[in-house]
């Protein structure tokens, strides 16, 4: 499977941003997804995930913050993030776990990752 994350930049606190991942190389509807970031000097942290039923979860530190979502026509899944702060900055990275139908979310339930797209917010 290969993943390909898009669309971080550079925003101000308070702005918003949409990540976009797509999957290629085997059935999309089938895998949960799941948004991680890394920040410099840190470990990569879970932000986001989504089932392949459509149930998400969300870390504290982003809940009513960020929306995951995913369109499964396009096999993309999304992340939008709205009111970012500066300690969201980071890379984040897209991933997908190993497993159909899994209902197990850790990280090391997810197998497959994308390059990472950069996300920096300025206060």
């Amino acid at each position: 499977v290969q993943l390909q994350a898009s669309g971080g930049g550079l925003v101000q606190a308070g702005d918003s941003l949409r990540l976009s991942c797509v999957a290629s190389g085997r059935t999309f509807s089938s895998y949960a997804m799941g948004w991680f970031r890394q920040a410099p000097g840190k470990e990569r942290e879970f932000v986001a995930a989504i089932t392949w039923s459509g149930a998400t979860y969300y870390a504290d530190s982003v809940k009513g913050r960020f929306t995951i979502s995913r369109d499964n026509a396009k096999n993309t899944v999304y992340l939008q993030m709205n009111s970012l702060k500066p300690e969201d900055t980071a890379v984040y990275y897209c991933a997908q776990t190993t497993r159909e139908y899994s209902s197990s979310l850790a990280r090391d339930d997810f197998g497959s990752w994308g390059q990472g797209t950069q996300v920096t917010v300025s206060s």
